[in-house]
């Protein structure tokens, strides 16, 4: 099946490192101390992914192994320090808030971000009702961003994102924090996505949405890949690992490095 699909994402030995500083002092001295190097910590080591159209591939794992890197790397957000990657196709990233002018009410903030898209003036006014029916937010519409929750949020962002009609969509724990139908409404374009080839991206905690919608599932921890493949099986050796993982002390948990075969025999 893969072979008559087109890739649409690739990763080749994607890494990348953020350096670590005490204070904002201890990068200045570093500044004119060329010689010295801070700490740093590694997001991602050597990550390879390919995802071909029509795929939606989950990525899961604790906090900061380095989904959230990964998922901002392929959305052109930032960039790793080594490695390749080729994207087929327009990306658009969404997360809780993610490009939204905090100061703008969310009928200028729809304006706003499909201006930076490239988007005419008489195209916006035709997509924007779409928009504001589907974020469902009454008169908050015409409320500055700061007034909303992160649901409120999240349902704009989502609504923008989907008529924007990319390629690639990049969701990061952006359905988390919604309401049973706003859920509903995001399924449904994820499914009319999906039928139309395009590529999903969806980072999430939740399993049950990971299985609900993923056709397959990396699972990231330190940066490292631990598992690619089919959602049930890497779901299921994840949801065992996740059991004994939160049954270790804070130590104990930075020294653990999980491997797939313990979790699948």
């Amino acid at each position: 099946m893969e072979g008559l699909q087109k890739i649409k994402i690739e990763c080749r030995n994607i890494t990348k490192n953020y350096n670590l500083y005490g204070s904002a002092s201890d990068k200045l001295k570093l500044f004119f101390m060329p010689n010295q190097k801070p700490q740093q910590f590694s997001a991602l080591t050597n990550v390879n992914l390919t995802c071909y159209d029509g795929e939606i591939v989950g990525m899961i794992g604790v906090n900061g192994s380095g989904k959230s890197t990964l998922s901002s790397i392929i959305a052109g957000v930032t960039f790793p320090d080594s490695g390749d990657l080729i994207v087929n196709g327009k990306v658009n990233k969404l997360a809780v808030n993610s490009g939204l002018d905090s100061h703008l009410t969310g009928r200028e903030n729809i304006k706003y971000k499909c201006l930076l898209m490239g988007m005419t003036k008489a195209h916006i006014a035709e997509i924007s009702q779409q928009i504001i029916d589907f974020a469902d937010l009454g008169v908050f519409i015409d409320q500055p961003i700061k007034t909303y929750s992160s649901g409120m949020k999240s349902r704009l962002g989502f609504g923008i994102s989907v008529q924007l009609d990319p390629d690639i969509l990049v969701i990061d724990e952006a359905l988390s924090v919604g309401d049973g139908s706003f859920k509903q409404r995001c399924a449904d374009k994820i499914y009319e996505f999906k039928n139309n080839k395009k590529t999903i991206i969806f980072v999430s905690h939740s399993l049950s949405e990971m299985k609900h919608f993923c056709d397959k599932v990396l699972w990231l921890h330190k940066g490292n890949v631990i598992g690619f493949g089919k959602s049930e099986e890497i779901l299921e050796a994840y949801g065992k690992f996740t059991k004994e993982f939160a049954k270790l002390d804070s130590d104990s948990k930075k020294a653990f490095l999980p491997a797939l075969s313990r979790y699948t025999s």
